[in-house]
């Protein structure tokens, strides 16, 4: 496998794949495409309707702020997928030019990190709304959530900078343009020299996006949801609690969907050339392919018995999934005017 020109992105999975000795290219051609495809189709389509009604039929609140900006980190996501499934079809050729190759690759890592920065936020949001109910009373409000959103943007939009500046297209001479990461941004591609600063920069990249982007985040929103959790508990709310378990299937969604793109990764750094790296890397895809389509769908199931889910119209199934609900009042109640 040509691991050496194989780069940290979704963008070249397919030169793994299409260099192994041990699965024919077009089966895994087919196995991916597909499902990239029908990705596309589902996840615009869901996520659309699901910021338009939490934009344009729900109440401003704290709530929908938060949930809204993070379903558009999904629906960003599943924009880009026609791009990457066209070059793949394409054995990996990239035909939309040098300007899209570093707009699609920077626009997708740009949405995971405000996805995992997203749940982050609201999971101290109900951190605070639990824990510390009178603060929240005083400064818990939309123009405070307004500024968390700005702060998790710029905040992605700086993380996926350097993606930007080191994604560009390479013309092999066989009638082959590829979209990879020139980790030393020269255009000596092949010099010993150069490829050792790549490594490095490439191991830098992986390293802190890794911290940045899943470990900082599990450990951030396994504190707040262990707290939340034995505090309602304690004053008898935790199955009422529906805001709790859309948030704790949103975490789980997400870090399942993610966990193996970044085994996937650092195998590609250590230059694994098993068949765990091709395992992986289908895994990756179809996970990262269906996260941004299936975690929304079921936020709405998490909340409801499976029945309730069609008995109730769609507005109201989303005010009761999204909505400022009355446990967090009831929690608020119980600990007013005593700040833990």
């Amino acid at each position: 496998m040509d691991l050496i020109n194989s780069t940290d992105d979704l963008i070249d999975i397919s030169d793994v794949v299409r260099n192994s000795t041990h699965v024919p290219a077009p089966a895994p051609r087919l196995v991916l495409v597909l499902p990239m495809f029908m990705a596309f189709i589902v996840g615009s389509i869901t996520n659309g309707l699901y910021l338009w009604v939490l934009k344009c039929k729900m109440k401003n609140s704290v709530n929908t702020l938060l949930f809204f900006h993070l379903i558009l980190s999904y629906f960003i996501s599943t924009l880009i997928l026609p791009f990457l499934a066209t070059s793949y079809l394409q054995d990996n050729h990239w035909t939309f030019g040098s300007a899209l190759c570093k707009i699609c690759n920077s626009t997708l890592t740009l949405a995971m990190f405000a996805s995992v920065l997203f749940l982050s936020a609201i999971s101290l949001d109900r951190y605070l709304l639990t824990l510390h109910p009178v603060w929240s009373q005083k400064h818990r409000t939309s123009h405070w959530a307004s500024r968390v959103v700005l702060g998790v943007w710029l905040s992605a939009t700086a993380f996926s900078v350097p993606y930007l500046v080191f994604r560009e297209t390479y013309d092999d001479r066989k009638g082959r343009v590829t979209c990879r990461n020139n980790y030393a941004v020269s255009t000596d591609w092949e010099s010993k020299e150069m490829q050792t600063v790549r490594q490095w920069i490439h191991a830098t990249c992986f390293i802190s996006r890794f911290i940045l982007g899943f470990l900082l985040p599990f450990l951030v929103i396994g504190f707040c949801y262990e707290r939340v959790a034995r505090k309602m508990k304690e004053r008898g709310l935790f199955k009422s609690s529906k805001p709790f378990k859309v948030m704790m299937t949103a975490v789980i969604s997400f870090f399942g969907c993610w966990m193996p793109y970044h085994v996937h990764q650092g195998l590609i750094l250590a230059k694994n050339q098993s068949l765990l790296v091709e395992l992986t890397l289908i895994l990756t895809v179809f996970t990262t392919s269906f996260n941004p389509v299936f975690s929304p769908i079921l936020y709405l199931f998490s909340g409801e018995n499976f029945k309730n889910v069609f008995k109730k119209s769609i507005l109201a199934l989303f005010e009761s999934t999204f909505g400022e609900d009355s446990s967090a009042e009831r929690t608020q109640n119980l600990h007013s005017g005593v700040d833990i």
